[in-house]
């Protein structure tokens, strides 16, 4: 099965003077269209690990392969055609622009890298917004919106560009149970409908025993992975 995340022998240390090693030798794949999350104390190393994934953080040694092309290697220019183009971002503070409506944090990424939306562009804005729930308040500014509202509007806007990959940093947290049962219930459907795979850091148990696959990181190594059904990482 293709991998679209393979990381071989991922080591990441912070400081020069004094130095502190988060990752050790760390190796993993995902498997395109797989539903997966990372689970770990704070300190672990996951938001690290998901960062390297995400081309937003190098690792200080080790390669790291996004959809078969070799991130650790790549120019600033291109590490960003390539998050812009095949990883969504999903974190734990939305980020939308309170000056700007729902729709319009929706198609912000695409503003950033064109300048301008097309028609095509606005109908999958549409199209997002419906998605996802917000076809009543998608003309709302976004600090006019609940949190879960927020949240809703931060997941398809990282849809806009079709990714292939969505990385998601405890996309809950701010979020009570019953919202937060929702968003994974929309991440869900999103990843079968779209086949779009996900890797999700969550401190919540409840929610990752709902994913395809459960991967513990404990002191910067995997701790644990298990598959609810098959994946093959061969």
């Amino acid at each position: 099965m293709d991998k679209i995340i393979e990381l071989n022998n991922i080591t990441k240390v912070y400081g020069k003077q004094i130095k502190t090693q988060v990752l050790f030798d760390l190796d993993l794949q995902i498997i395109s269209g797989t539903f997966n999350s990372i689970i770990g104390q704070s300190g672990s190393g996951k938001s690290t690990l998901l960062n390297i994934m995400g081309t937003l953080d190098k690792a200080t040694s080790g390669k790291v392969f996004i959809n078969g092309e070799r991130t650790d290697e790549m120019d600033i220019n291109h590490l960003a055609t390539l998050r812009n183009e095949t990883i969504g971002f999903i974190f734990q503070f939305h980020y939308l622009l309170p000056e700007f409506t729902a729709l319009e944090n929706v198609l912000m990424p695409h503003y950033i890298k064109y300048g301008k939306v097309d028609k095509r562009l606005e109908a999958r804005a549409h199209e997002l917004i419906d998605l996802v729930g917000l076809t009543k308040v998608k003309n709302n500014l976004s600090g006019n919106m609940s949190g879960g509202q927020q949240q809703r509007a931060a997941i398809a806007r990282s849809l806009i560009n079709t990714p292939k990959l969505i990385l998601a940093d405890e996309p809950t947290g701010n979020l009570d149970s019953d919202t937060s049962e929702v968003i994974y219930d929309l991440l869900r459907k999103i990843n079968k409908e779209f086949k779009t795979t996900f890797v999700i850091i969550t401190h919540d148990r409840r929610i990752a025993e709902k994913t395809d696959r459960i991967i513990e990181i404990k002191d910067g190594r995997i701790h644990s992975d298990f598959s609810r059904k098959a994946i093959d990482i061969s």
